[in-house]
């Protein structure tokens, strides 16, 4: 992926993307460094090491067990962040399952992703970058390097068309197009989505405002990628400037499940009476609107990744990163800034805004999160955690913490 700018940093007009600069320094020159490696040879004791479970994560969870092309090459000598380190780590070593026990990730914070008020200016004020706006840039650049890091293994597909019929019928479902202002947009419930299509009508003259009162139809008057002949789906993945907004994981889960099972009754019936019955002793007479958190962990834990409904479906499935190089990825914690700042991407009319929240939303805080995490069994998330392993390791998410001290707390 391109180094996505700062949505306020000077000179930040497409185009115009300059990757920041190394935070670290070699006392090697760097083609000395390079040299230095590729004349190292594996240390015998290297053999004797386990190999690392991660790897085959990694590829059940691309469902593909196909052989690839050759990896790109990494391309560039740039010296690692300490943060990104972290994610190689995670990545490549067989400690995974043991920090998840243990909680330790949890205690490794990302950069903050909401700047002081005082920070946040529209873009080509021609100053000094913030430190609210420098962290966000480390977030994403430690977004981009991961998924080049897992993108760049022999399992995973180079584009849509190595997906298996079904895995791209999916993205290519989620893939929405605005051929006007030339953009594909990969829409995931739970993060701003409705929004988002409500910005597409408006572009497409399907609507008048952003703000119309309108319950939202999620198919009419939205072009779906997938609608498309295989010629024109190509051009489009190539030419199209193409971005994702992404969420904490665990929190888009929480946010799914109180929404669907707590006030739409078609969930209750078509769901939730299923979950009760399976999941619940003598829960034959469940009208579906009493799912508890934890039944609903069960039953995802049951389900294969690419049969989930949409709305708890893993973000590396709906959109599948590795198969579809976005441009920009943005994030729900930072939803306006990230919104405008893709808006000013397309170059959409300066009237068109990124809509505000509904009065009757409920957010998901982070204390409604951690009562529901350290209310639920510790083996049900652990277990889900690594369903969801590439949402989190992917986009830089921390794992959550649900030791024995954080939750008596």
């Amino acid at each position: 992926l391109p180094f996505p700018p700062s949505p306020h940093g000077a000179g930040s007009r497409a185009g115009s993307r300059q990757p920041a600069p190394p935070l670290l320094s070699s006392p090697l020159h760097p083609r000395h460094a390079a040299r230095r490696l590729r004349r190292r040879r594996p240390d015998p004791s290297e053999a004797m090491l386990p190999r690392s479970p991660f790897t085959g994560e990694v590829r059940r969870a691309a469902a593909s067990g196909r052989s690839r092309a050759r990896p790109r090459g990494a391309g560039g000598g740039t010296v690692l962040l300490p943060s990104m380190l972290m994610f190689g780590v995670i990545l490549a070593s067989s400690g995974l399952l043991l920090m998840i026990e243990k909680g330790i990730l949890a205690e490794v914070k990302p950069p903050p992703l909401h700047p002081a008020a005082g920070e946040l200016s529209r873009r080509g004020g021609g100053g000094e970058e913030s430190p609210g706006d420098l962290d966000y840039e480390v977030l994403q650049d430690i977004r981009n390097r991961t998924i080049r890091a897992v993108c760049r293994q022999r399992a995973m597909p180079r584009s849509v068309w190595e997906l298996p019929a079904g895995q791209r019928r999916t993205v290519l479902r989620h893939l929405l197009v605005s051929d006007k202002y030339r953009f594909l947009y990969c829409y995931v419930p739970k993060v701003a989505c409705s929004n988002w299509k409500r910005i597409l009508k408006v572009l497409d003259g399907a609507l008048e405002s952003v703000d119309v009162k309108l319950k939202m139809d999620h198919k009419s008057d939205l072009v779906f990628l997938g609608d498309m002949k295989p010629d024109e789906i190509s051009y489009r993945l190539k030419n199209y400037y193409k971005f994702i907004f992404v969420r904490n994981p665990m929190e888009r889960l929480l946010s799914a499940y109180r929404n669907k099972f707590g006030e739409i009754k078609e969930y209750q019936q078509k769901y939730g009476v299923e979950i009760v019955r399976r999941y619940r002793k003598n829960g034959g007479n469940s009208a579906g609107d009493d799912v508890t958190f934890s039944e609903f962990l069960r039953y995802l834990l049951d389900e294969e990744a690419e049969r989930m409904n949409e709305h708890w479906m893993p973000i590396y499935n709906l959109c599948q990163p590795c198969a579809v190089r976005y441009d920009f990825i943005g994030s729900y914690e930072r939803l306006n800034t990230d919104a405008n700042y893709v808006l000013e991407q397309v170059q959409s009319p300066s009237f068109i805004r990124f809509p505000e929240r509904q009065s009757w939303y409920k957010p998901v805080t982070a204390e409604t999160l951690h009562y529901y995490l350290c209310n639920t069994q510790r083996r049900l998330i652990k277990e889900l955690l690594l369903k969801y392993i590439l949402d989190f390791s992917l986009f830089a998410y921390p794992l959550p913490n649900i030791t024995s001290e954080f939750c008596r707390q």
